[in-house]
């Protein structure tokens, strides 16, 4: 599933370092640290491979 936004793709991608033990969860905030917890590692990766052109920054909410 890609990505919406790239503040989404953003915050997979750290997320993924996270799970991969590059950085330290308590480093994170925000929807990040949630994907860490209800992502698989093949999710985080999907949505962080999303490339950001033609991306909004942020998501509309509907």
């Amino acid at each position: 599933m890609p990505a919406k936004s790239k503040a989404q793709q953003m915050a997979a991608g750290a997320a993924l370092s996270a799970k991969r033990g590059e950085t330290k969860k308590s480093e994170l905030k925000g929807a990040s640290r949630q994907m860490v917890d209800s992502m698989s590692e093949k999710e985080l990766e999907d949505l962080a491979a999303t490339k950001r052109k033609g991306k909004p920054a942020r998501a509309g909410r509907s």
